[in-house]
């Protein structure tokens, strides 16, 4: 398949079930679509990023699950990890005791940008959800 067509910013959206499986199906889901999309620099970034927002998602926000939103263009991709939780995340001091805690401190080492939106989908929490993001620089122009 040819790639004749410019770039155009588009999105895609994954709805993860409340299940233990959804944080590797997120990230798997966020791999194929850059692959395929050829932005091979992005994805093992986006890849671990992908995986902790979602895995944070699953832990802390119980209920009618979350919903991934993955962003394209043409020098930024930008994934979204709404859930029904009205709870910001924290960023948790660095322990080396500590089995968990070290997802956000990951997202903010690798990615470009990221923060938080006040919201959620339908079906998940509405208006008394949010959503976490992170951006990567993509290169391209």
């Amino acid at each position: 398949m040819g790639n004749s067509r410019p770039h155009r910013p588009h999105s895609y959206a994954l709805y993860c079930p409340p299940l233990e499986t959804s944080p590797c199906i997120a990230r798997d889901f966020v791999t194929s679509v850059l692959r395929r999309l050829q932005l091979n620099d992005a994805v093992d970034t986006a890849a671990l990023c992908t995986a902790e927002l979602a895995a944070n998602a699953y832990a802390h926000a119980p209920g009618n699950g979350s919903v991934l939103w993955l962003a394209v263009e043409p020098a930024e991709v930008c994934v979204t990890v709404y859930d029904g939780n009205l709870t910001e995340p924290l960023l948790r001091p660095p322990s080396l005791d500590a089995e968990g805690g070290r997802g956000l401190r990951i997202v903010e080492a690798l990615a470009d940008k990221w923060g938080t939106t006040p919201g959620a989908p339908l079906g998940i929490g509405g208006a008394e959800g949010k959503g976490v993001w992170f951006s990567l620089a993509t290169g391209g122009a």
